[in-house]
């Protein structure tokens, strides 16, 4: 990598964003459009916390987290363009929101699609526990898995 980094989304990177996700899976598989992700970033998704990552000055990835989620915080979305996979940007990408969530709270979830091995070896490699799977939940015969990874139990003990 040259010149990267990370950086709070801003409304123009809209169109950015939009075109990232609507050419990568899982997300086509699982049947996001980009008329689905025009209406998420709307500019940009209300009541969450919006990250890109830049690399030569250019999107090459985004982060959504929603804060105050069972006992944490909740990474809604994490993608990584295309051309940029297996370059490190999505480590950095995560370890940025690790950090700031890691500073509030003592866990973050995610999820990942039961058919994306290569994400799910991703979180598995930064530490993630698979928690469980909710069949049928965004797609038919297929799994969100829920994943977690702590700093330690939520409330001290006494």
């Amino acid at each position: 990598m040259t010149d990267s980094r990370i950086r709070t989304m801003h409304p123009d990177d809209r169109a950015t964003v939009i075109q990232l996700l609507g050419e990568s899976n899982p997300w086509k598989t699982l049947g996001f459009t980009v008329n689905d992700w025009s209406r998420i970033f709307c500019p940009t998704p209300q009541g969450r916390d919006c990250y890109v990552a830049e690399l030569d000055g250019q999107v090459a990835g985004v982060a959504i987290v929603k804060q105050k989620f069972l006992l944490g915080d909740y990474l809604e979305l994490l993608a990584v363009a295309e051309w940029v996979r297996h370059k490190g940007v999505g480590s950095r990408l995560l370890k940025h929101i690790e950090q700031l969530v890691f500073e509030r709270t003592k866990n973050l979830f995610a999820c990942v699609s039961d058919f994306n091995e290569s994400a799910r070896a991703f979180y598995k490699k930064h530490g993630y526990q698979e928690i469980g799977p909710m069949p049928n939940f965004l797609i038919p015969d297929s799994a969100e898995i829920l994943l977690r990874k702590t700093a330690g139990p939520a409330r001290a003990s006494k």
